[in-house]
């Protein structure tokens, strides 16, 4: 029998402007008994055959889309052709040969729902976030292996996702050599030290890359606040920019331990920054308290709101750490602030932080608006994947 979904009358619409997502409250009827991963046939109401896609039982987000295509069969030449795409993608688009580490997938918006692969120099890392993708693990390897040239491929599907869509972490080597404890790579004229095993996401924010060197023409030699600073990117930056002191917090020792690492291996003069282990919300209320003040306070917290259902308490926590950090700065001050959040927009975003800077008593101007590099890239049918929207505004 063939494995089947029939969509609610009046659900078809938002596959029809093929975003790649079916929520289970869209879904009238499963046949067929597909198991996790499974390939699945999508038919609206009237019996119009509408997409082909991967089926997960556990998750919210019960079908993620593979083609649109009735033609185009779900198989092992269909990864290979959609790896070497975004391969290739990546090679023609390369803006900047000097940094050293990029993403070469971004799941839904290059067309494979819940694969990220990024490389690191020689190394690349892969994450299965999906039960779709889980499902094709041995192809999408051996395609990538095929395309990408490897020293080392190292798997990191260790995040929360997988455990709403019914999946075990898996973290380990996957082909070729072992990536060293901390690898470096150049990122500009600035050097990083990179933990592939234990670091954030797949071992850094690559997700930032632009940004980091954004921030220099804003910071004009005094003091910077560098909240959330995890391994130091703006910190060192702010410091390379000019920036005579640097005040540089996060709540995990080990962070701060890399995080002085690099500034150790691009030489940041010693007494430049101060590391400090804290929770940003408590030390802003502290500094707050104690009337210290800085020319600019940049702020990149972790997500807020993994999922829409947290936008409300998500909100109320930026808002909090943006009200402080207008209440810390100097006239003529500069607060550059981000949101990683997928379920907060950019434009609720510009609202919180403009709220924040009324009740902070206030006049501040939006000079620019930063987000996540062309390696991020945002399918058109799928807004969802601009998740990363920043704001450096003056007060």
């Amino acid at each position: 029998m063939e494995k089947r979904i029939t969509l609610k009358p009046g659900r078809e619409e938002p596959l029809q402007r093929r975003h790649p997502w079916i929520f289970s409250g869209a879904i009238e009827r499963v046949e067929g008994n597909p198991e996790p991963g499974d390939t699945v046939e999508i038919y609206s109401k009237d019996g119009a055959w509408i997409a082909r896609g991967a089926y997960s039982p556990h998750s919210q987000i019960r079908v993620r889309i593979w083609t649109w295509a009735f033609e185009e069969k779900v198989d092992r030449e269909f990864f290979d052709v959609r790896v070497q795409r975004a391969l290739l993608r990546r090679a023609q688009e390369r803006r900047d040969p000097t940094a050293e580490a990029c993403r070469l997938i971004h799941a839904e918006s290059d067309f494979l729902p819940g694969l990220v692969v990024d490389r690191y120099g020689a190394f690349g890392v892969i994450q299965f976030l999906s039960a779709g993708v889980e499902a094709w693990r041995g192809v999408i390897q051996d395609a990538l292996l095929e395309q990408g040239e490897f020293a080392g491929l190292f798997e990191r599907s260790d995040v929360d996702v997988r455990e709403l869509e019914g999946l075990e972490d898996r973290t380990g080597l996957v082909w070729g050599s072992e990536p060293p404890p901390e690898l470096e790579v150049r990122e500009g004229d600035v050097k990083y030290l990179v933990d592939l095993r234990a670091g954030h996401k797949t071992g850094f924010y690559l997700d930032q890359r632009d940004n980091r060197r954004a921030i220099r023409p804003w910071i004009q030699g005094g003091s910077v606040l560098d909240g959330f600073c995890y391994s130091g990117g703006f910190a060192i930056n702010a410091i390379q920019a000019g920036a005579r002191r640097v005040l540089a917090i996060d709540s995990s020792e080990t962070a701060i331990g890399q995080a002085a690492r690099n500034a150790e291996v691009n030489r940041v003069p010693a007494g430049t920054v101060e590391w400090r282990v804290s929770d940003i919300f408590t030390e802003l209320r502290s500094l707050r308290d104690g009337a210290t003040s800085f020319d600019v306070v940049i702020l990149d917290p972790p997500r807020f709101a993994p999922t829409s259902a947290h936008v409300h308490r998500a909100a109320r926590g930026y808002k909090d750490i943006n009200l402080l950090a207008f209440k810390l700065l100097k006239p003529g001050g500069r607060l550059i602030t981000f949101s990683c959040s997928g379920g907060v927009t950019a434009e609720l975003f510009q609202k919180i932080v403009a709220d924040a800077a009324l009740d902070a008593g206030v006049d501040a101007q939006i000079r620019k608006w930063l987000t996540q590099p062309a390696d991020h890239p945002v399918a058109t049918s799928f807004p969802e994947g601009r998740y990363l929207k920043g704001l450096v505004c003056t007060i």
